[in-house]
């Protein structure tokens, strides 16, 4: 029987793929839409990236107490070195995005409202250089996201339908 990780761990990994590539796709319309869909787009995008944040804190201590399954022994050291560095970036963005985009929004002096009657408070002073400077900090973390995103997507299938060693099936199932 395969080793799989705790169902803590995978409950929160499926919710949370669904609300990252949910948030990848608002962004991705934020960016490209006509300015009269931006409010609806952002409306969503405040919230979610909040319950990111709220999610992978959660899924951080999840980790901390149920060490994951060892990768298989004859992986090569290239790709378990591929694969410890990419969970720590992913779980780096998946906090660090969040806390970018709430800096962001509070330094240009935007109030981060996450439902009507419930705003977050601001985290740093009105600074438009700042905002600025937070803004493609935000934006270029976001691509480099969605590429790490799409090498993580990769990997599972290549431990899926290629070396079928269980990697997949640890988190999947």
């Amino acid at each position: 029987m395969t080793p799989r990780f705790a169902l803590p761990a995978r409950i929160l990994h499926w919710l949370m793929a669904a609300l990252i590539l949910a948030m990848l796709l608002i962004g991705a319309g934020m960016l490209s839409t006509t300015t009269a869909r931006y409010p609806e787009l952002l409306a969503w995008h405040r919230p979610i990236g909040l319950g990111i944040l709220i999610l992978a804190l959660i899924r951080l201590a999840v980790r901390l107490m149920h060490r994951p399954p060892p990768l298989p022994a004859d992986l090569p050291p290239l790709q378990v070195a591929a694969a410890k560095g990419s969970h720590y970036l992913l779980y780096a963005l998946m906090i660090a995005m969040p806390l970018i985009g709430w800096a962001m929004q509070s330094a240009g002096g935007y109030p981060v409202t996450i439902w009507k009657g419930f705003v977050l408070f601001p985290i740093l002073p009105h600074d438009i250089v700042v905002y600025g400077l937070l803004r493609a900090a935000h934006g270029l973390l976001a691509y480099a996201f969605f590429l790490l995103i799409l090498g993580h997507i990769g990997a599972a299938l290549f431990h899926a339908l290629v070396r079928r060693d269980g990697v997949f099936e640890s988190m999947a199932g």
